[in-house]
């Protein structure tokens, strides 16, 4: 790896970074030592204290041992929006010994299934408002889901504009195995003594790929234990206990969960919690609780940034605007620069390694840049498919080594085999993504070797959009690409044969409609087009790029 990034390297930061050889879980019970009652989480003007936050993860990990059985390496699902329950439910979770897998919360029943069987999991918690969906899986390999209202805290008097889905009074399950949040804090159990070690598993988000069905990527407390250490140093101030941090990225994903969750509890720092992106409210929160930072991907700037009453709020405290998931638009950067005198600062990241490998220097970003290799992280970019390193310039796949990968996707070892390769005696991952480096070390993006189409920062992976779009029973053949779109970046375009006989009988509506009421929204094809056939392969597959690049020389350029 080069080393020409290392002049620009912030002056304040080390080169090398120390992290706790501990469990997470050790993170809040110092925290809550020494900040008891400092509020952790500020929902919509109700504050939990670090006291009782603390407290209430004692709860759930009690519960898990002595009425489900959970023990040490155990998997728990954990299925909700933003609020104080998933992060008490994390945390809980994480005290028990046991794994968590957070779920997107826009996935539907046939989607919930896969994570269920293919992590093997008992027990979940899921929010009210998305119980129906999970409840018909509690016969079908579940045994507990833990259902809870974000309205129970909803404790002291607000003027925010409050969702009604966050409104929403209790509602107590009477299904048998679900069980109201309330009685699981109103149990008494306490658990047993903190077995989990920093080489044990704690987290197991899910990526997908080529081959449809979503993985498991298996991090230990170690591997998370890196970036939620390694933001705070990078971006100076956030580290501190005085940050303040606005949470409306998903925690589900490890960028919101690293930076507002794991990060801010090592550091002891508020989090001043949305449930839903809303411009206003974002404003109002900076302005009324002090906000310094945000994580916030580039579709959120802009219309951050593009809000007529944005001039009404003091948003004097912010100090520092950063995240991902589209190139940054150099008019809206500009525009943040103008207003708020902050260098929006992108990084780059994947679910396998939990969060950044990269991130621009805060003091010295480059524009569309995904920044220069962070604390101990060893990045290059090789010849697709090879391991030679390519010279500056020069247009090839990123590949990464660092503390923070994860181990390897869970019971696929065949998939973990083909996603690594030892370069130098040391293990890489293979990220199929290409780029290039310039003269300065920073990575640009150019392409994707995989198939992956980035939506406002959700990751659609069109093998498992197809295989779901089969199921109709008017689809013969399907290939989802990208599409540009000037808000979301992309977005998702199918390419469909029908089946004989249902030419004119179907319409692209049609074939959107029934995509929402089977897969998660964001997945959702916006774009239908019906052709006679695909292009193949000699060999019979799908040419996909074919289809890709005529859609990208179709497409006007801006």
């Amino acid at each position: 790896m080069s080393d020409s990034h290392l002049p620009f390297w912030p002056s304040y930061a080390p080169r090398h970074l120390w992290v706790p050889q501990t469990s997470l879980y050790y993170n809040l019970e110092v925290s809550a030592a020494r900040f008891p009652d400092k509020p952790f989480i500020v929902f919509y003007d109700t504050q939990v204290s670090y006291r009782r936050f603390k407290e209430e993860t004692e709860k759930v990990a009690g519960w898990l041992q002595q009425a489900c059985g959970v023990g040490k390496g155990d998997r728990v699902l954990v299925y909700m929006q933003n609020s104080p329950q998933f992060m008490i439910a994390f945390y809980g979770i994480l005290r028990a010994g046991a794994v968590v897998v957070p779920v997107n919360p826009m996935n539907l029943t046939g989607e919930l299934r896969h994570y269920v069987h293919d992590s093997g999991a008992k027990v979940a918690f899921a929010a009210q408002e998305l119980y129906p969906r999970m409840q018909p899986l509690l016969a079908e390999g579940l045994e507990r889901i833990v259902v809870a209202s974000y309205s129970d805290y909803l404790e002291a008097p607000t003027d925010l504009n409050v969702p009604d889905f966050v409104a929403a009074p209790r509602q107590p399950p009477a299904d048998a195995g679900a069980v109201a949040w309330a009685d699981v804090m109103a149990s008494g159990c306490s658990p047993g003594p903190m077995e989990a070690g920093p080489d044990d598993l704690a987290v197991m988000p899910y990526t997908s790929g080529t081959t449809g069905q979503p993985k498991g990527c298996m991090h230990t407390h170690r591997t998370v234990m890196y970036n939620a250490v390694a933001g705070g140093i990078w971006v100076q101030g956030s580290g501190q206990p005085g940050h303040v941090s606005l949470a409306v990225l998903p925690m589900f994903h490890v960028t919101g969960m690293q930076y507002n969750l794991n990060g801010a509890i090592h550091s002891g720092a508020t989090v001043v919690l949305l449930p839903r992106w809303d411009r206003d409210a974002a404003a109002l929160l900076v302005q009324r609780h002090g906000v310094t930072g945000m994580a916030l991907i580039t579709a959120m700037v802009i219309d951050f940034m593009g809000n007529p009453r944005l001039d009404e709020y003091d948003l004097s405290s912010l100090r520092s605007v950063g995240g991902g998931g589209a190139a940054m638009p150099k008019a809206v950067a500009l525009a943040l620069e103008r207003k708020l005198g902050i260098r929006y600062r992108e990084g780059y990241g994947m679910s396998e390694t939990m969060a950044a490998t990269h991130s621009n220097p805060p003091d010295r970003p480059k524009e569309q840049c995904l920044g220069v290799p962070l604390f101990d992280v060893d990045a290059r970019v090789v010849e697709p498919g090879g391991t030679k390193e390519l010279a500056p310039g020069e247009t090839g796949e990123i590949v990464v080594n660092g503390p923070q990968v994860m181990l390897g996707y869970w019971n696929q070892p065949e998939a973990s085999g083909e996603v690594f390769v030892e370069i130098d005696g040391k293990r890489f991952l293979r990220t199929g993504d290409l780029a290039y480096v310039d003269e300065e070390g920073y990575f640009f993006f150019v392409d994707r070797l995989k198939r992956m189409i980035n939506a406002a920062g959700f990751k659609v992976w069109p093998a498992e959009v197809e295989a779901m779009l089969y199921h109709h029973p008017a689809v013969q053949e399907a290939c989802i690409i990208a599409a540009q779109d000037p808000r979301r970046g992309e977005t998702v375009k199918a390419v469909i044969v029908l089946k004989p006989g249902w030419a004119g009988k179907v319409t692209a509506q049609e074939i959107t409609d029934w995509s929402h009421a089977n897969m998660a929204a964001y997945k959702v094809p916006r774009i239908v087009e019906f052709v006679a056939a695909l292009p193949k392969s000699g060999a019979g597959k799908v040419m996909w790029r074919t289809l890709q690049d005529a859609q990208k020389a179709a497409t006007p350029r801006p």
